[in-house]
């Protein structure tokens, strides 16, 4: 027999029991659809922290001062007055794989335009700083390495604040008041939103670090230093590189702590993209159970159809049909039958992430290969589960079959 008449045979048997096969191919329906719907709320989910990771900055690692133990006490974050700009500088010139360098001093102010004032945070940071970090201007210009060297008293906004103390008015040129210190504002930044943690990334205004030293603080020490590796990979190695500057210029014995901390953000947001995978998976895993128990429906079926169908699987036999005819004629039913569910599940699953983000607003990314993967998947189920019923009648006895009533 033909392929095209072994399927065509197959979808007569089908439709000759339309509402069993119905309710067999519902297993793969739900087990498809649920499937495609998981892993879309698992893939938004990683595409999140993916998303995170690409603005945490260019290979970044932050220093920050403070957590030194004295006298038995840890001083904690940025409780020690030790983190000077030259340290910064000192790194750049003697551990090889850093490409640069920010200082950062930073607190909170009010920012006051008109009769708008906005609480936010100020950082004072080097024109390295937009770099390091991945932040892109939207309006007008960052402050430049001259602006630095006079002090000069201007800002960039982060997008919350220009939105929060100008409303749809152009912030550039005009003049903000902080801590009784007028600001002209140069730039307004493009906006990132909120982290992974749920904090506004945007609210925060940036200036020259000198600036913010001799105008704002009235301190010689930084809070932080953020600096920029030359790839990711060497990103360890020049961790390991700077403690030891570090160190060896703050004049830190062997048994004493070290006065700063050194964090690598892109770490930390990789182990969360791992555990977002990581989850994905289990969800996947737990929706492609419904998938087996669809199979495990498949197979029952086909065993009951099996019997019945005894005497004509005898006449088959007796008027020359092999038992590879008899063996493919069952077997594509299963596969059509499972096929045709799995075009369904994708097709319920499309819908259902579609209603999902409609109504509970939830996030959802559907990609063409998970539902290529379902598809594909719920047909290998069908010839899994298919093949036994398949074999067992291919083995049949003509003389048995043509007796039985």
């Amino acid at each position: 027999m033909s392929l095209s008449t072994i399927i065509r045979e197959a979808i007569q048997a089908l439709i000759r029991n339309r509402i069993r096969s119905l309710l067999t191919m519902l297993g793969i329906v739900m087990g498809v659809g649920s499937f495609i719907c998981v892993v879309a709320v698992g893939n938004a989910g990683s595409s999140r922290v993916k998303d995170q990771l690409s603005k945490v900055g260019d290979n970044l690692i932050w220093v920050e001062a403070g957590a030194r133990a004295r006298n038995g006490v840890r001083v904690g974050s940025r409780g020690s007055k030790t983190l000077i700009a030259g340290d910064g500088q000192a790194v750049l010139e003697q551990v090889p794989g850093v490409k640069s360098v920010s200082p950062n001093v930073d607190g909170h102010i009010q920012a006051i335009y008109g009769n708008a004032n906005w609480g936010t945070q100020y950082r004072g940071v080097s024109p390295e700083y937009f770099e390091i970090r991945k932040w892109e201007v939207n309006l007008g210009a960052a402050f430049t390495q001259d602006d630095m060297e006079k002090n000069a008293p201007v800002c960039v906004l982060g997008h919350t604040v220009a939105l929060s103390l100008f409303e749809d008015e152009d912030p550039i040129g005009k003049t903000i008041n902080i801590k009784s210190v007028p600001f002209k504002v140069i730039g307004v930044l493009q906006a990132k939103g909120f982290s992974a943690t749920g904090q506004d990334q945007d609210d925060f205004v940036v200036m020259p670090m000198t600036t913010a030293q001799k105008r704002i603080t009235g301190q010689e020490w930084l809070d932080d230093m953020y600096f920029s590796a030359a790839s990711r990979e060497e990103i360890p190695e020049v961790t390991k590189r700077i403690i030891g500057v570090m160190r060896e210029r703050h004049h830190l014995r062997a048994s004493e702590d070290d006065d700063f901390n050194i964090r690598t953000p892109e770490e930390l947001i990789r182990t969360q993209l791992a555990a977002a995978n990581v989850f994905t998976l289990l969800l996947g895993s737990a929706a492609s159970l419904s998938l087996l128990v669809g199979g495990i429906g498949i197979m029952n079926i086909m065993l009951i159809s099996v019997t019945e169908r005894t005497r004509e699987i005898g006449i088959r036999l007796a008027v020359g049909a092999t038992e590879r005819d008899i063996q493919m004629q069952f077997l594509s039913e299963a596969v059509v039958m499972s096929l045709i569910g799995g075009a369904l599940g994708v097709l319920a699953g499309v819908l259902g992430s579609l209603v999902l983000q409609n109504t509970l607003h939830w996030e959802m990314q559907l990609s063409a290969q998970i539902m290529t993967i379902a598809g594909l998947f719920s047909a290998g189920v069908g010839v899994f589960f298919g093949y036994y019923p398949a074999r067992k009648a291919a083995q049949l006895d003509p003389i048995e079959g043509l007796r039985y009533e």
